[in-house]
Order: C-alpha cells, then structure tokens, then sequence
C-alpha cells in the first residue's frame, strides 16, 4: 500500500506567507524574501528593479506605464524576536496551528505582502489588458532607521518623475477584525535633544553649584502642559511626550553639571514643525537656561481625504467582510509618509496588529485570505 499524505493543504496567499515568515529577515536583513516576490512578479510580466543601499534591498516592480499608477508598497524586514524561548512555536518556522499561522512578521508584514502578491496574479490573470499600471516598493528598512529604504527609492523614483498615483500599503492596520480600521493618514514625528548645563558642585554647598534639572523642571512641565493645538475632523490634538531624561554622576551627593531630555511630538496638519520649534524654543528661553536644542523630523503628517482611493477600499472590505470600516490617523509612523509626500494618495491596510512586534506574534488564516480578496477587489474597482 502506498504511502498517503497528510499534509493539510494551505491556499496559495498562507503558504506564501509562511515561506516569507520562514526566512530570518531581522531588519535590514531582507534574507531573500523580495527574490522570492520578484520572481512570481516577473511572470506576470513586471519590470524588475533592485536597488540595494548601504544595508538595505529594495525593489521597485512596475507593470504598465500609463495612468492611474497603483502601487502596493510594504517591507520585508522584521524587529528581532527578543529570547525565542519565550515563544509557544520556533519564531521563524512559520507553524500554522488550528488555522493560525505564529512567526515574526506575520501581522506585520509578511502575510500582507503575501496577499498583495497573490491579488496581483489573480487579477492579471484576469484582466492580462489592464488599463493603467500596478507596482511594487518593497524594502528591508522600515523596522530600522529607515534611511536607506523606502525613503531613498521614493528620491529615486522622484528625480526620474516618475509618480505614483495612489498606494496602499500593507501596514496592520486592523484592531479587533480584519479591516475594522483603514490609515487614512498618520501623524508627524518630531523629535528634540535637549541639554541643559548647570554647573556641578557638592549637594551640601549648593550656592556653589547650578543644578540644571532644578532650572529645567519648570520648563518641563510647561511644555506638558501646554496645548499645541485641537487636532480637527481627521487627527487628534498634538501631543508632548518626554521620553528619557538622563543626568547625574551616579553619585547621591553630587550636582550635575548637566541634564540631557529627549522629546517627541505627534502632531496634527494643525501645526507645523517650525511652530512647534518656535514655541518650545520660547517657553525654554522664558526660565532662562543655557542648553543646546537639536531636532529630528522623523516624519511629517499626511492626509488621505475621501475621494476614489478611500472610497473603493471601503467598498472592497464591506463586499469581502460584510462589515464597514472606519477612516483613522491614529497610531505610529509609517513608510507611508515617505510616499506621500510626492501628493500621492496613500492608505493602510492589513491584518489585525494585536500581537505585532510580541512574543508569538501571529494572523489567521482566514484573515490573510480574505485580505488578498479586498486587495483584488481594490484593484478590481480602480484598474479593471
């Protein structure tokens, strides 16, 4: 009697994630993940590009050359597993288990990347004459400083003037089931080193001293306090965080002869960086310290208003889930800001981010493929 095979048969999108999870792409690490998109890309007739900067793959795959230009756009690296003893299942074996598939990069973003790969081979086999052009930006920097991802492609694609339309990128978007939230938009990120000198001295002959977190405290908590704007119909108010304070010898009995704090705003299209430059500068120069300020913008805010992009996603998830979903610009950065600020629309979407960047992170299957439904359907309704 012959041998019978008792493999459980997966559907093409979570086998495809599973290879992708399968390959140990800790950023900027992209451990062949983009060879094996690309080369399911090239059979459907996309042009190839890799671009590989300083520590980072990149590739740019474009299909067609007229107008509207859609382009999906994700990453194939991953924040490192932390002790992989922690985890239920071995982080980079991809084990699906009772219809979920565990591994880093599930959620966030190798399942996504899967189910853009598989939407784009069902809806070119579909419709080989397609009217406009279907693209890919992938890179293996965007867990990373992501500076020579997305970022430099996007300069690339720039210098050459050649423009993206609308993009959607695979970002897990959804909280509580699969496309309950579409990223409309996300916040800018603006960072500051600050350093304030005093002057070191002895705790007990303080008039000898200036203690610069004493001198610093006051300004502090005005900078907490104050209300930076009201946000509007699309974005919360701008928030003030600190984020490390560090200062002090060590020693119980010594001045610091400096303090050093680092902040960061996430802030509206209400203000704009040079205000809130501006205005911290003059709350730091009301209490009269001496200190050194250098910024960061780690990226500014971007707006999807509704129009034909954001219209059709929330139609292809409604027809795929039966359920609506709703616009937000909550949560962090994304590679999106890069992208959109060329005027292209962009918009988030992916799986449910609940266990994203945890120990045994992991996505449903069900979810994955219904996912790869929304993304053809999306592509259905702008290109078909």
């Amino acid at each position: 009697m012959g041998s019978q095979n008792n493999t459980p048969q997966h559907s093409e999108v979570v086998s495809l994630a599973q290879a992708l999870i399968q390959k140990k792409s800790v950023t900027p690490e992209d451990a062949n993940c983009q060879a094996l998109m690309n080369e399911r890309l090239a059979k459907l007739g996309f042009n190839i590009e890799e671009h590989f900067f300083v520590d980072t793959l990149n590739t740019w795959a474009r299909k067609g050359t007229d107008s509207p230009h859609f382009c999906f756009a994700g990453h194939t690296d991953v924040v490192p597993t932390g002790d992989e003893n922690e985890w239920q299942h071995p982080p980079f074996d991809g084990v699906i288990e009772n219809g979920i598939l565990h591994g880093r990069g599930a959620a966030d973003m190798k399942g996504s990347l899967a189910a853009m790969v598989v939407a784009t081979e069902r809806f070119v086999e579909k419709h080989p004459e397609h009217k406009g052009s279907i693209s890919f930006l992938i890179t293996s920097d965007e867990e990373g400083p992501f500076i020579n991802g997305t970022t430099k492609v996007v300069d690339l694609l720039e210098a050459r003037n050649e423009k993206i339309d609308m993009c959607l990128v695979g970002e897990p978007s959804s909280r509580d089931r699969l496309g309950d939230v579409v990223k409309n938009g996300r916040r800018g990120s603006l960072t500051g080193h600050l350093t304030v000198k005093g002057k070191q001295g002895h705790v007990a002959y303080p008039h000898l001293a200036h203690n610069p977190i004493h001198a610093v405290s006051p300004a502090l908590a005005e900078l907490s306090q104050t209300e930076w704007d009201k946000g509007n119909a699309f974005f919360p108010a701008t928030s003030f965080q600190i984020s490390n304070i560090q200062g002090g010898t060590g020693a119980s009995n010594v001045i610091p002869g400096s303090v050093y704090v680092q902040f960061n705003f996430r802030f509206s299209t209400e203000s704009t960086v040079e205000q809130l430059q501006q205005r911290t500068i003059a709350i730091l120069d009301k209490f009269s310290l001496e200190y050194d300020l250098n910024w960061i913008v780690n990226g500014l805010p971007f707006l999807t208003e509704p129009g034909e992009l954001l219209d059709v996603t929330l139609a292809a998830i409604e027809e795929v889930t039966g359920l609506p979903s709703t616009p937000e610009t909550t949560g962090g950065t994304s590679d999106g800001r890069f992208i959109a600020q060329t005027g292209c629309k962009v918009i988030e979407l992916g799986p449910i981010n609940a266990t994203i960047h945890q120990v045994d992170e992991h996505v449903s299957c069900d979810d994955l493929d219904k996912l790869a439904l929304v993304y053809e359907k999306i592509l259905e309704k702008l290109l078909s």
